[in-house]
């Protein structure tokens, strides 16, 4: 290769990294980047980060989940990209300080002084004056003048054609030179210390150390060490739960595809979580007395910590991030809602499952969280008492009552209605559904009812199926009137009775009519009887109906006129709640219990339980649990950090607010008067100010240094 050739290489090269460096350092780019970073901070906040993939699919759809996933939109600080536009903003910021700061601490020590007097008139503040007295007498008055002034002030004299003259230059606000030094050198600070803080080290980790994220499940204890991180990780963010009289030391680091496990110095034992309430029930305070066990020097440390009041022990800070179940044992209680089956009773454990047995059906139950307490809005809905709908106002009913369990029209109550449990049931197929139901009853429209929700994916809300309390406020009654319905000699005995009392005046045949209606009637409510039509689903396919309210309304529309629609719903309605009533009598006595008063809670409660049973056919389960004992244990979620660059970036925060002041509200201004003699003892004054920002109080502080330096006012003043 020849020289000419390897000279030219040189140069292209030099040009390119020229070229590199001169984009790195513009303004435009590091504007560009922070306006990335911006944005990338506002997805981070509003999409929460680190949620499992199932939970954005439901949200967002399987398409879109897929393309944001893909952009590492679900975990924007710890992406590549974000990291590395940090990178280059603090690549950038830090060559266009290197550039900037020789000039700048040159221009600290330049006073301009030589300027030419030409060059004065161009100003847009500038005067001019004649003055008694000798240049080098005028230039050394008015240098004491600025001196006392604040200004930094420097003389020269100067040869010029009609004999010596002298240069006063001052200049004052050298501070805005600083903010911008500041402001620049705290975006570095600030990227630096994010980078330091994020999540670069534990890649390193994984890149250099060989260290695995753990995609199983199982015992912390039983994690290989190729998942675990050791205590002298020098930066990592991580959450730790810990349940009442236990203690842990590893928390965990949630990776977009596991975890990784990183060892603690020491151990945090949880003495006793801590809530209290404001009088309508919300919690207020949340704490957590520990006691730190340091590995090393067998130490302990009792603490408190709060929210917004953390603990810091060996560099690591320990927040009180939230709250969960630690284990507590419950007891339920299966209310059969299909079929004619016996209550039974089964125990567990949160966060651990049972195998239970309907009939020929094996279901795993999975007890998921226990609520010991729940604010809910109870404000009543102005109206009656419940009552059966017309058969044409049906859908419009069951949807007023199938959703919210707190469900109402006027202003919000909040109240403490007592614990919950919820738990999945899952099918041997692996097909599950999720539960919650309240163990209390709350009073809603003036009845007491119990609340048992239901949904198919946790994307969904709970639908909630509303069952009235009876006179001893338990679900006794509802339970044995649903039995009873499906009881096909409970339902031929009741229609017997209804007709017994119905048909008194009547003859023989009226009787006999009677008796088929009510068991058509029943039979219909009760699931027993087919009907030729169906409604459509939502996406409209066709959904059979079998049992309930329902079943009578489109019994009606298949067989009745439209016409006499109306008149045929309210006999049927009044049959269904006279043989229904006469069911929950026949019920009482197989449990050797006295009948039913006829009284206005009887009224009300069979009112309820009439909707109450037609709802039960859409809560696709065969039996509701209730929960009827529980021994809570208490657990605390914390988040431990150690964060090296915390400090770093409160310095940057720092340097930006000094920055930012120093660059709006400090003016750089330079002053100066060119003294020309002028006859023996007279000198020509030419005075010029120059400032970076051009305010009133700049006009204001010219008039003063028109006052004091040429002793002149505007009036008298040439130029200006």
């Amino acid at each position: 290769m020849s020289a000419s050739t390897q000279g030219l290489q040189l140069r292209t090269g030099s040009r390119i990294l020229g070229n590199w460096v001169e984009l790195l350092s513009s303004m435009r780019f590091a504007i560009s980047l922070l306006a990335v970073i911006c944005i990338a901070s506002v997805i981070g906040t509003v999409v929460k980060q680190h949620e499992p993939l199932n939970n954005y699919v439901n949200k967002f759809g399987p398409f879109w989940a897929e393309v944001f996933a893909s952009a590492h939109l679900f975990s924007v600080y710890s992406a590549w990209w974000f990291i590395l536009i940090l990178a280059f903003l603090v690549a950038s910021t830090s060559l266009c300080i290197a550039r900037q700061t020789p000039k700048i601490f040159a221009d600290f020590r330049a006073y301009k002084e030589n300027m030419r007097e030409q060059s004065l008139r161009a100003f847009a503040n500038r005067a001019e004056a004649a003055l008694n007295e000798a240049p080098e007498q005028a230039a050394q008055r008015m240098g004491q003048t600025l001196l006392r002034s604040g200004w930094r002030v420097k003389l020269q004299s100067r040869p010029g054609p009609q004999g010596t003259g002298w240069m006063v230059a001052a200049k004052k606000g050298r501070a805005n030179k600083i903010g911008y030094l500041a402001a620049h050198s705290a975006i570095v600070l600030i990227c630096v210390g994010a980078l330091l803080d994020g999540d670069l080290m534990v890649r390193a980790q994984t890149w250099f150390n060989g260290k695995q994220v753990y995609a199983g499940s199982g015992l912390i204890a039983n994690v290989p060490a190729q998942h675990r991180i050791s205590a002298s990780n020098p930066t990592f963010r991580g959450n730790l739960l810990v349940t009442e009289g236990a203690g842990a030391d590893t928390a965990i680091l949630v990776r977009p595809d596991g975890v990784l496990l990183q060892e603690l110095p020491f151990s945090i034992e949880l003495k006793k979580f801590i809530v209290e309430y404001h009088a309508s029930g919300q919690p207020k305070l949340f704490a957590s007395d520990i006691v730190i066990h340091d590995h090393d020097s067998g130490a302990k440390r009792s603490a408190r910590v709060e929210v917004n009041h953390p603990v810091s022990h060996r560099g690591i800070t320990i927040y009180q991030s939230s709250f969960s179940d630690g284990g507590s044992r419950v007891k339920l209680q299966a209310l059969p809602l299909s079929g004619a089956r016996a209550p039974f009773e089964v125990a567990g454990v949160i966060g651990g499952s049972a195998e239970i047995g309907l009939g020929s059906e094996r279901f795993t139950l999975e007890f998921t969280d226990l609520r010991v307490l729940n604010v809910e809005n109870l404000a009543a809905i102005d109206g009656a008492a419940l009552a059966a709908p017309a058969p044409t106002d049906l859908r419009r009913a069951i949807e007023s009552r199938l959703g919210a369990g707190n469900k109402t029209v006027t202003e919000r109550h909040l109240r403490n209605v007592g614990p919950s449990i919820t738990y999945k049931l899952r099918d041997a197929a692996g097909q599950a559904q999720e539960f919650h139901n309240y163990m209390l009853p709350m009073e809603v429209d003036g009845l007491r009812l119990f609340m048992f929700g239901v949904r198919d994916a946790s994307a969904e809300e709970f639908r909630y199926l509303r069952i009235p309390a009876d006179a001893q406020d338990s679900l006794d009654d509802f339970v044995r009137l649903r039995v009873a319905l499906a009881d096909a000699a409970l339902r031929e005995q009741a229609v017997q009775r209804f007709v017994a009392v119905a048909g008194q005046s009547g003859g023989p045949q009226m009787a006999a009519a009677l008796r088929a209606s009510a068991a058509r009637t029943l039979g219909l409510f009760a699931g027993a009887e087919q009907v030729n039509t169906s409604w459509p689903r939502a996406d409209g396919q066709p959904q059979p109906v079998r049992g309930g309210l329902p079943a009578l309304s489109v019994f009606l529309e298949a067989n009745v006129p439209a016409s006499e629609r109306e008149r045929a719903g309210a006999v049927l309605v009044q049959v269904l709640h006279g043989t229904l009533y006469e069911l929950m009598q026949l019920s009482r006595e197989r449990a050797a219990l006295p009948a039913l008063p006829r009284s206005e809670f009887t009224q009300r409660f069979m009112a309820a339980a009439v909707i109450s049973l037609s709802d039960s056919f859409f809560y696709h389960a065969p039996v509701a649990l209730q929960l009827k004992d529980f021994e809570h244990v208490q657990a605390s979620v914390f988040q431990l950090a150690r964060a090296p660059g915390q400090n770093i970036v409160y310095l940057g925060c720092l340097l930006l607010i000094i920055g930012i002041f120093a660059m709006l509200y400090v003016r750089e201004r330079r002053v100066w008067v060119w003294l020309a003699p002028r006859g023996e003892q007279g000198a020509q004054a030419s005075l010029a100010l120059s400032t970076n920002r051009k305010t009133m109080e700049s006009d204001q502080e010219f008039e003063l240094l028109k006052s004091q330096l040429l002793h002149r006012s505007a009036a008298d003043t040439i130029g200006g």
